[in-house]
């Protein structure tokens, strides 16, 4: 089983390992890719201006800037632990013991529009770029993605389930053929049904540590809503490729 979280915009700080070395990342098929952004990331960092109107910055995020112009020296950690959050907050990394934490690397990747996807133990530098930013001088990065994306993770979770937890703009970037998604529905007293966004990350992020934690190996939609039930989440299911968290 794999289970892809989605990115976040905020990240931590520093890191214990060294500076970042694509071709120690996982899904080495994206290298190539990899490899231009962050020098398109880099070169764009000499040019505040372009880059907060690149990167939908306000004029006090200079810091955000800093950390892209350095992303070939900045020191790494694991994917895992470098973004931050209401999901990763409710998946709750610190608290996993030594065994649960190798388990976290075994089942979980992010998506990520600088990396496209990494393994939750692929280190990597804090760094400011979103799904739907359009660097100056490059395609969209639906349209830089999907052709290297697609095929990488096809060939990264065949014959295995995919839970994959990221939001549609994440999912453009690379689609998974019968992928497991969860859609987070908030009910109310009247019985309708709303998206709120607050719950999605944090139920996306407490459904993400239940199959880390889980002892089985889940193969089915329906093995996913016994093992979110014993964790007490509510939860329905909608069809054979998508489960519904209530909260």
């Amino acid at each position: 089983m794999l289970v892809i979280l989605p990115p976040s915009e905020t990240k931590s700080d520093g890191g214990e390992f060294g500076p970042l070395d694509l071709d120690a990342l996982s899904l080495p098929q994206l290298t190539a890719v990899r490899d231009k952004l962050v020098t398109a990331l880099i070169t764009l960092a000499d040019d505040p201006a372009a880059a907060r109107a690149a990167l939908g910055l306000g004029k006090g995020a200079d810091a955000e800037i800093t950390r892209n112009a350095t992303l070939r020296t900045s020191a790494t950690r694991p994917a895992l632990e470098r973004y931050t959050g209401v999901l990763y907050d409710a998946l709750g990394v610190a608290s996993f013991t030594k065994i649960q934490r190798q388990k976290a690397f075994a089942r979980l990747a992010i998506g990520s529009a600088l990396f496209g996807v990494l393994r939750a133990a692929d280190p990597i530098p804090a760094y400011r770029l979103s799904g739907g930013s359009k660097l100056p001088g490059l395609p969209t990065l639906a349209s830089l993605w999907k052709p290297a994306l697609a095929p990488a993770l096809r060939e990264e979770t065949a014959g295995g389930l995919v839970v994959d937890l990221r939001s549609g703009t994440y999912q453009q970037l690379g689609r998974v053929p019968g992928a497991i998604t969860a859609t987070v529905l908030t009910e109310r007293p009247d019985g309708t049904r709303t998206v709120v966004s607050h719950f999605n990350k944090h139920h996306k992020g407490l459904l993400a540590r239940a199959l880390v934690l889980t002892r089985s190996e889940p193969a089915t939609v329906r093995d996913l809503a016994r093992v979110a039930e014993k964790t007490g989440l509510r939860v329905e299911i909608a069809s054979s490729t998508e489960l519904l968290v209530l909260t």
